[in-house]
């Protein structure tokens, strides 16, 4: 799925665009020690998560892009963050449920 396609099936608000991911996953949560250990490579992360410290986690785990629910704002910082490291940022008015759903065939496989 492309970073358009994914803005499109969430209704997203583009923040920092990433024309070149690649995304095959995605993966919802707010504990980011959840996501590092459990959210992999050319991933959705689906999260109320604005701050830079998301950027950060999104890098160590390759991750594409974030979807920030509730139309949560990206702060400047986390913003110029993802912009350095290749990290498309959309909001979205969707809950982190109903984004969920929305992108429920890109989940993970059963390990």
């Amino acid at each position: 799925m492309t970073f358009n396609e994914l803005k499109d099936r969430v209704g997203g608000t583009v923040v920092v665009d990433n024309p070149e991911a690649a995304i095959s996953a995605a993966y919802t949560s707010d504990l980011l020690s959840d996501v590092m250990g459990h959210c992999g490579d050319e991933s959705v992360l689906i999260t109320i998560q604005n701050h830079l410290n998301a950027i950060a986690v999104c890098t160590l785990a390759g991750i594409e892009a974030i979807v920030l629910c509730h139309d949560r704002p990206a702060p400047d910082d986390m913003i110029e963050a993802a912009k350095r490291e290749g990290v498309g940022i959309m909001t979205t008015p969707l809950s982190q449920f109903e984004a969920s759903v929305k992108l429920a065939d890109l989940a993970p496989a059963k390990r």
